[in-house]
This record gives structure tokens, C-alpha cells and sequence, in this order.
């Protein structure tokens, strides 16, 4: 395995921790297939506390697949995966070149 993929790899840890729960991942499929959602509206979609959505919601804000926007008293979540997107282009990229470099 080359440098390259084994720095992506190492660059994507915070990311591959995020998307080992599946609460998580439902809110991400969640906020892909909607413009923005409000923790309530979340909330109601899934079968977790108002404080363990938010928990979730932190953590991937934190670890930049989220966004939030505040209108009034209300904060809005949406994706922003477009890096997240890049970096596991990269790493496919990276790989099928160590697999084909592998096969020569």
C-alpha cells in the first residue's frame, strides 16, 4: 500500500469514527436528502432523546460532515459532505492505483 493511501487513510479516521453508528448515519441520509432540518424535526424522525440527537449532531458538526445555520432560535442542520466526498474520491483513486500497480 503507498504512502499516498495509507495518509488518506490515516486523514479519514475521524470521518470512518463518525459513520460506525447508524443513528449517525441515518441523520446524514437524512440531511442529504432534505435542504436543512431543525434538531426537532430530526428528533422526530428517529427514535432517540431531543439531548441524544443533538449529541450526534455535535459530533458530526465537529468532524465536518454538518453545517448549521441559527434563523431566530432555531439552528438548522444541513450536509457538507463536499470534502468528505473528496478525500474518499482520493482514497478510491489511491487504492485501485495500489491494486493495479500490484498487478503489473
Amino acid at each position: 500500500m503507498s504512502e499516498e493511501t495509507l495518509a488518506l487513510f490515516k486523514t479519514g479516521i475521524p470521518i470512518f469514527t463518525m459513520l460506525t453508528d447508524e443513528n449517525r448515519q441515518k441523520i446524514l441520509v437524512m440531511l442529504c436528502q432534505v435542504d436543512k432540518m431543525s434538531v426537532s424535526e430530526i428528533t422526530e424522525k428517529l427514535a432517540l432523546s431531543r439531548p441524544a440527537v443533538s449529541h450526534h449532531l455535535s459530533l458530526l458538526l465537529n468532524a465536518g460532515l454538518l453545517k448549521v445555520t441559527k434563523i431566530g432560535t432555531e439552528r438548522y442542520y444541513s450536509n457538507s459532505m463536499g470534502a468528505t466526498l473528496t478525500l474518499l474520491k482520493r482514497l478510491t483513486n489511491s487504492l485501485e492505483a495500489d491494486i493495479a500497480e500490484h498487478n503489473r
